[in-house]
C-alpha cells in the first residue's frame, strides 16, 4: 500500500527531515524513533507536511493574493502590519483543506485511536520549516492548539494552525531575523494529548541558561498546562542535577527552588476542542513541588540523552500525565542563548554604589542597566514606549517582542527564568527581573531605576541611577601560575558564574553564609523546637520546615544542597568547605538562636569553632553539619569536597573533633577524604609537626593570625591602625606555617584577605614557595598577573592548561557540524 502523501508518523521522519516536517515535528520523530529505547518518552503522533501547506494555498489559489498583501511590507508600521497580517491569515484560513489531504489528516487520527483508545484527545501543534534552529529559535510564534476532540474540531484546528503563520508576531520576527516569509512553510503536528492539566509541566535546560554553565541540567515546572510557564504567568519550582555525578551512579537533586505556582492552566470541562483558564493554585499544592526527586531524575536522565544525541546544549518542554503518570517530552530544541555566547571573554558587571531596593524578583543574565520606567498594562500602550526605557509589566508575551527589543531592562509581576520574558531577555542580551509581584504598583512611570541581575539569582531595582562598571577579560591565553589560585565564595548562587574565571578550585567555601540566607534557624533550634520560647521565630521555623520530615532534614537538605551547588560548579576541582564559624553572637541572631547561645563579653575569643563541636552545648548541631557534609560527598558524589576545621586551640581538641567526626561517619582518609585546619592561632604554629599529624593540610587564615599574633581587636576602628598583614612578625609566622607545611608535606595555603589587598603580600607568599592562595573573586585575574610576573622573576614556568580550567571555558559554545540537518535551508511553496 502507498504511504500517505500529505501525512508522515513520528516513526517515518528524523532530524534531517525539517524542510519537510518543520523543526519541532522533526525533533519529535528523531527521539521518538532514536531514543526511546535509552527511556526519553515521547507521545506519538504524526506530521500534516509542509508539502501539504503548500498544497492546499496552491490548490485555492491563495499564494499571488498572500504576495499582495506582504510584498512592500513596513514592520515598523505597526497598524499596518496588523491589517497585513490579519489579511493573510483570513487567505490561509479561507483556503480550506483539500478533501483527500482532509482524508489522510482523519485517518492518522483513526490510527492514533487505535493506538490510546476512544478516549484520546489530541494536541495540534505548529512547526515551520524555520523553527527551532541552532540560532532561532522562534519559539511561540505560531499557534498550538489543545485537548482537541473529534473530526471537525481537528480540521478546524488544523486550519488555523497554517493561519497562524501569519501572527503579527511571526511575521515581525521573521523580518528581524532576516527569513523569507515564502521560504518558511507550515507543517503541524498531531500527537496524543499529554494530560497535564491533571498533573504538571515545565520546561528544562541542558545547560544552567544564566551563566552557560554547561555541566547541569535545569528542570522548571509548575502545576497544570506549561502555557503558564512559558507566558510567565507563574513563578515555577526550579530543580538543578549534576551531570558528571549523575552518570557516574549518583542520584540525588542538586538544588531546588520552590515558586509560588499562583495559578495553574487547566481545560474548560465539555468543550471539544482548545480551550483553556487559569484557576488559583491549591494553597497545599502551592507549598509543595510540583515534582518529586524521582520525577526530576528522569527527567534529567532524558535531557542528558536528548543533548548526547543532538551533540549541544538542548532546550526542552516536558509533561506528566495525570491519566497515566508517566512523564513525557514533548519538544527538543537548540537552546540559543547561552551556548551562543563569545568564548574566552569573561564579562563582568558590578555596581559601584547602592541606593533603595524597590523591588526584588528572580535576575535573568547578569547585566546592570538603567532607564526610566515605562508601565505598561495593556497591549494597547506598547505603542507608548520609547527606545531606552526600563519595560515594567505584569507579563509580556510574543506580541510584545518587537518593543522588547527596545528596552533598557525588563521587569515584571509574574514568571520564572524560563518564561517568555526571560527567555526573550537573554536572545537580546538585555537584564531582566522576574516575578517580582508588584513591580507595576511599586514602581512609577518616569522614574529613574537601575536594574541589577549581577547579584546572583535575586534581581533588584534600585531607585536611581547607580553607577557601575563592565570588565571584560580576554582569560583565554592567560597562563596558569605554579602557584595554585583558589577563590573564596559562601554564595551558591554565584557559584556557576564564578567558576569561569581562572581557578584551581575553591579555598574557601563559608558554611555560614548558606545557614543564615537559605536556612535562617539556629541549628538547635531545628532539633529542639520546643525550647524556643519566642512565639513568631517558632511560627517562622514552621513555616521554613513545612514539607519536610522535621528541621533536621530542613536543615541537612539546605546545607547540602548549597554546598553541593559550590561543589558542582568547580567540580572535580578541590573545594575546601569550613565548618562553621559563627560566633555565639552571630548564632544568637540566627532564628531561635537566643535560647541557646550564651552571652559573652568577646565572642571573637570566646566559644567559637572546633571548642564548639564536641562540646555538650552544640554537639547535635555538629551532628547536622556532618550530616549534610556526609550526604553531599556520599549520596550527591562530590567527593571534591575537603572539610576544613576553624580555630583549633589545641592539639588534644584537634584529636576530639576528629574523633566525633569519625562517630558521625567521616573517617579521614576513607573515601578520599581530606581534613585541612585553619592555621589561624599562634599555638598553630608554634606546634605545627605536632598539628600536622592529624591533618591533610594547613589554610593560613591571616585574618586571625593577625589579630592574634599583634593583639589587636580586628573590629576595634580605635586601634585599626595597628591591624597590618604585613606586619614583620606576621609574615614571620606565615613563613614558619609555610615551611612546617612543607617540612611534614601535608598542603599550605591561604585564605585571607591579604593576598587580595596588598599585591607585595602575594608576592612574599610566592617567593615562600606556598602551594595555594584563596582569593576573592573580584582580584583573582588582577593577583594572578602579579603571581605570573613574580615566578617569572624566580624562574618558574607556569602550568600547562588542563580541560577543567575555567580560563579555558568561558562558556563554550559546541560547534555546529557543517551537515547538520538543522541548519538546512527551509521548504518553500513555488511562486
Amino acid at each position: 500500500m502507498t504511504p500517505p502523501r500529505y501525512v508522515r508518523f513520528f516513526e517515518e521522519f528524523g532530524i534531517e527531515d525539517v524542510p519537510l516536517v518543520g523543526g519541532k515535528n522533526a525533533s519529535l520523530g528523531e527521539m521518538y524513533q532514536k531514543l526511546s529505547s535509552e527511556g526519553v518518552r515521547v507521545p506519538n503522533g504524526f506530521a500534516i507536511t509542509a508539502e501539504a501547506y503548500c498544497y492546499m494555498l496552491t490548490e485555492a489559489g491563495a499564494l499571488e493574493k498572500l504576495h499582495a498583501a506582504l510584498d512592500g511590507l513596513d514592520p515598523s508600521d505597526v497598524a499596518d502590519l496588523r491589517r497585513r497580517a490579519k489579511l493573510a491569515r483570513e487567505l490561509v484560513y479561507g483556503a480550506g483543506l483539500p478533501a483527500n489531504l482532509a482524508a489522510e489528516i482523519l485517518a492518522g487520527y483513526r490510527r492514533l485511536e487505535d493506538e490510546y483508545g476512544e478516549g484520546l484527545s489530541l494536541a495540534v501543534r505548529s512547526s515551520a520549516t524555520a523553527e527551532d534552529l541552532p540560532t532561532a529559535s522562534f519559539a511561540g510564534q505560531q499557534d498550538s492548539y489543545l485537548n482537541v476532540r473529534g473530526d471537525e474540531s481537528l480540521l478546524d484546528a488544523c486550519r488555523r494552525c497554517f493561519a497562524s503563520l501569519f501572527t503579527d508576531r511571526a511575521i515581525h520576527y521573521r523580518v528581524d531575523e532576516g527569513f523569507d516569509h515564502f521560504k518558511v512553510a507550515l507543517s503541524i503536528g498531531v500527537m496524543k494529548m499529554v494530560r497535564s492539566d491533571l498533573a504538571s509541566s515545565g520546561v528544562m535546560f541542558s545547560l544552567d541558561t544564566e551563566s552557560g554553565f554547561s555541566d547541569v541540567v535545569f528542570v522548571t515546572g509548575s502545576w497544570g498546562l506549561g502555557e503558564n510557564i512559558v507566558q510567565g504567568a507563574v513563578d515555577p519550582d526550579e530543580f538543578y542535577v549534576h551531570k558528571p555525578t549523575y552518570e557516574a551512579g549518583h542520584r540525588a537533586v542538586l538544588r531546588r527552588l520552590l515558586g509560588d505556582k499562583a495559578v495553574k492552566m487547566v481545560f474548560v470541562e465539555g468543550e471539544t476542542k482548545h480551550t483553556t483558564r487559569n484557576v488559583p493554585t491549591p494553597k497545599a499544592d502551592r507549598a509543595r513541588y510540583c515534582l518529586g526527586d524521582e520525577d526530576v531524575l528522569e527527567l534529567a536522565a532524558a535531557a542528558i540523552a536528548i543533548e548526547r544525541h543532538y551533540g549541544r546544549p538542548m532546550d526542552m518542554e516536558w509533561a506528566k500525565d495525570g491519566l497515566d503518570g508517566l512523564i513525557y517530552v514533548v519538544q527538543a530544541r537548540p537552546e540559543t542563548v547561552a551556548s551562543q555566547r563569545q568564548a574566552n571573554v569573561l564579562e563582568s558587571y558590578a555596581l559601584e554604589g547602592s541606593a533603595e531596593v524597590l523591588v526584588e524578583g528572580r535576575s535573568v543574565g547578569e547585566k546592570i542597566a538603567s532607564g526610566r520606567v515605562r508601565v505598561i498594562e495593556k497591549p494597547t500602550h506598547l505603542a507608548d514606549f520609547k527606545p531606552g526605557e526600563v519595560l515594567v509589566a505584569d507579563t509580556t508575551t510574543p506580541d510584545w517582542e518587537p518593543v522588547m527589543k527596545n528596552a533598557a531592562a525588563i521587569i515584571t509581576n509574574r514568571g520564572g527564568r524560563t518564561c517568555h520574558a526571560a527567555i526573550v531577555a537573554r536572545e537580546l542580551g538585555v537584564p531582566a527581573v522576574v516575578g517580582t509581584a508588584d513591580a507595576t504598583t511599586a514602581l512609577r512611570g518616569g522614574e529613574v531605576v537601575t536594574v541589577s541581575c549581577s547579584e546572583g539569582e535575586t534581581g533588584r531595582v534600585y531607585a536611581g541611577e547607580v553607577a557601575f562598571h563592565v570588565e571584560r577579560t580576554e582569560i583565554a591565553d592567560l597562563a596558569r601560575p605554579a602557584t595554585e589560585i583558589m577563590i573564596n565564595l559562601g554564595d551558591p548562587d554565584l557559584a556557576f558564574k564564578t567558576s569561569f574565571l581562572p581557578n584551581d578550585g575553591v579555598g574557601l567555601a563559608r558554611m555560614e553564609f548558606i545557614i543564615s540566607e537559605s536556612i535562617k534557624v539556629h541549628p538547635l533550634a531545628l532539633v529542639h523546637p520546643e525550647r524556643v520560647s519566642d512565639p513568631k521565630a517558632r511560627e517562622a521555623i514552621a513555616a521554613l520546615t513545612y514539607g519536610y520530615a522535621d528541621g533536621e532534614d530542613f536543615f541537612v537538605q539546605r546545607l547540602s544542597e548549597g554546598i553541593g551547588t559550590i561543589a558542582a560548579a568547580f567540580w572535580p576541582k578541590p573545594v575546601v568547605v569550613r565548618m562553621s564559624d559563627f560566633k555565639t553572637n552571630e548564632y544568637a541572631s540566627l532564628l531561635g538562636g537566643a535560647d541557646f547561645e550564651p552571652a559573652e563579653s568577646n565572642p571573637m575569643l570566646g566559644f567559637r569553632g572546633a571548642s564548639r563541636y564536641a562540646h555538650p552545648a552544640y554537639e547535635e548541631g555538629f551532628a547536622l553539619e556532618c550530616a549534610a557534609m556526609k550526604r553531599v560527598r556520599e549520596e550527591m558524589g562530590f567527593t571534591n569536597v575537603v572539610l576544613m576545621l576553624p580555630f583549633v586551640r589545641r592539639v588534644a581538641e584537634a584529636e576530639q573533633v576528629l574523633a566525633r567526626m569519625a562517630e558521625l561517619g567521616l573517617h579521614r582518609g576513607e573515601n578520599e577524604l581530606k581534613v585541612y585546619a585553619m592555621c589561624e592561632i599562634p599555638n598553630n604554629v608554634i606546634l605545627i609537626d605536632r598539628f600536622a599529624e592529624h591533618f591533610d593540610g594547613f589554610s593560613i587564615g591571616s585574618n586571625d593570625l593577625t589579630q592574634l599574633t599583634l593583639g589587636v581587636d580586628r573590629d576595634s576602628e580605635l586601634v585599626a591602625f595597628d591591624y597590618d598583614e604585613r606586619d614583620e612578625g606576621v609574615k614571620e609566622m606565615i613563613r614558619l606555617a609555610v615551611e612546617g607545611c612543607r617540612r611534614n608535606h601535608i598542603h599550605s595555603g591561604l585564605c585571607g584577605q591579604a593576598p587580595s589587598d596588598y599585591p607585595d603580600m602575594a608576592e612574599y607568599l610566592v617567593e615562600l614557595g606556598i602551594e595555594s592562595m584563596s582569593l576573592n573573586p573580584d582580584t583573582v585575574l588582577k593577583t594572578t598577573r602579579k603571581v605570573l610576573e613574580v615566578e617569572e622573576r624566580l624562574g618558574r614556568a607556569p602550568r600547562a592548561h588542563s580541560d577543567s580550567d575555567g580560563a579555558v571555558l568561558a562558556t563554550q559554545a559546541t560547534a555546529v557540524r557543517r551537515t547538520d540537518p538543522m541548519t538546512l535551508a527551509s521548504s518553500r511553496c513555488p511562486s
